[in-house]
């Protein structure tokens, strides 16, 4: 007999059930855009995109575990539109800055939801995404920054990649990810 959540659903859940579509469908991009490096020999590059890809479905993972922690059902959605296309080199890291700054106004968004329906946890839970969402937004504008100042030269950009935006094996305060961190 399947188990049956009792915790009712609130604008926070829900959104949250939506943040784990975005999270997914980011992980998506990033793999579109790993891909597309890879495919300009480009390593550094996609290396760093196909982490980055990993990173963003850990945290839909980690969303999931929240809310199976909760007590709360999951439904597990399909991703998005996904772009493939791109004109130059620069233009993947642009995106990838403005998908950032989407998935911080909406983690903003989550937690102000939890703290108007008093769910203390759910607060809590949203401070790491809040500081995570600082970093990938810093990382992201300093790549579209490098991007700028190599001025095409994309080898300038592929070391700086190799040089400061190696994976730093993660975060240990990150929230515990459903089925474990990959």
């Amino acid at each position: 007999m399947p188990t049956t959540k009792t915790n009712p659903r609130s604008k926070f859940y829900e959104l949250l059930q939506g943040q784990v579509h975005n999270e997914f469908n980011a992980s998506q991009q990033y793999t579109a855009l790993a891909v597309w490096y890879d495919n300009e020999d480009l390593p550094e590059l996609a290396k760093f995109f196909y982490a980055q890809a990993l990173e963003e479905r850990n945290h839909a993972m980690a969303i999931v575990q929240y809310m199976m922690d909760t007590d709360h059902h999951v439904t597990i959605p399909s991703t998005g539109e996904v772009r493939n296309d791109f004109s130059n080199a620069k233009e993947l890291a642009e995106l990838a800055l403005e998908q950032e700054k989407e998935v911080t106004s909406d983690i903003k968004t989550l937690t102000k939801a939890a703290r108007a329906e008093d769910d203390f946890l759910g607060e809590q839970f949203m401070q790491w995404f809040l500081k995570e969402q600082v970093e990938e937004v810093a990382t992201m504008s300093t790549l579209v920054n490098v991007f700028e100042r190599a001025d095409g030269n994309l080898f300038e950009v592929e070391r700086f990649v190799h040089k400061h935006l190696q994976d730093d094996e993660g975060d240990d305060d990150m929230p515990e990810v459903a089925g474990g961190k990959i």
